[in-house]
């Protein structure tokens, strides 16, 4: 049987950031956040993570000198429709049931899960935060779009609250959320954003991904993210990637 390359491709890409996302498990070599396994050998570990090192177009970026382009809104069509957590050992992923979705230039790219990374993994004119929420959506095509959302220390979160109510805090530990979450609860109230070009934050590093970071940054308490912190046992960021000939625009 003859398998369409690009097909494979963009299944093997979507699969992995739908079922284990931050941690591409089950496919390939183990991988981490620290020491020989860490970010900065991520290139070594296997054939298919070269491009984590050889890519011109990598994720997270220091997003700065964005060009104004009168982007149009991004349409969210969101409902409740989180309903399992996992804790995959590289985060807190919430999984979505389908039917919620985003329109972006009118292309429909519906939401697949999200998930968190402490410190924030794009920074945003030099400025770290605290915490990070990736929205994670997919086209019909397999092609992916991440909506990233940064908090920063202050009130608590009510939609943290609620997803993370029984937050797993063992490697490969599932919960049933009691009530379906939603994500829209994660979202600022100002939907205007930063866009650019980049990839996967985590190995295999995949290129042609649709980053929308949010301008506006939402508020988590001190204790929502030390919690969250204490669980990963250890920061979750992958570190700033060059810019290159990329344009952020906004």
């Amino acid at each position: 049987m003859k398998i369409n390359k690009k097909f494979a491709f963009t299944t093997s890409v979507l699969g992995t950031l739908v079922a284990s996302s931050a941690a591409f498990a089950g496919a390939g070599p183990h991988w981490g956040y620290e020491g020989e396994e860490g970010p900065s050998h991520w290139g070594e570990l296997d054939a298919n993570y070269a491009v984590c090192a050889s890519g011109r177009n990598q994720a997270p970026i220091d997003v700065h000198d964005a060009v104004d382009a009168e982007l149009p809104p991004v349409e969210f069509h969101y409902k409740a429709g989180g309903w399992d957590e996992v804790n995959n050992g590289h985060s807190i992923q919430v999984n979505y049931q389908p039917g919620s979705s985003i329109k972006v230039n009118g292309h429909r790219y519906e939401l697949k899960q999200f998930h968190f990374h402490t410190p924030s993994e794009n920074h945003v004119e030099g400025h770290e935060f605290p915490l990070e929420a990736h929205l994670v959506h997919a086209d019909a095509d397999g092609n992916l779009a991440v909506i990233a959302v940064m908090f920063e220390q202050g009130e608590t979160n009510q939609a943290l609250a609620d997803a993370w109510e029984e937050m797993p805090e063992h490697a490969d530990e599932h919960h049933k959320l009691l009530h379906q979450v939603s994500a829209e609860a994660l979202l600022p109230s100002s939907h205007e954003y930063y866009r650019f070009n980049g990839s996967l934050t985590t190995p295999p590093c995949s290129e042609g991904v649709l980053w929308l970071v949010m301008k506006e940054p939402v508020t988590a308490s001190a204790e929502q993210i030390e919690h969250f912190a204490k669980v990963m046992g250890h920061p979750n960021n992958r570190p700033i990637q060059p810019t290159n000939a990329r344009m952020v625009v906004q």
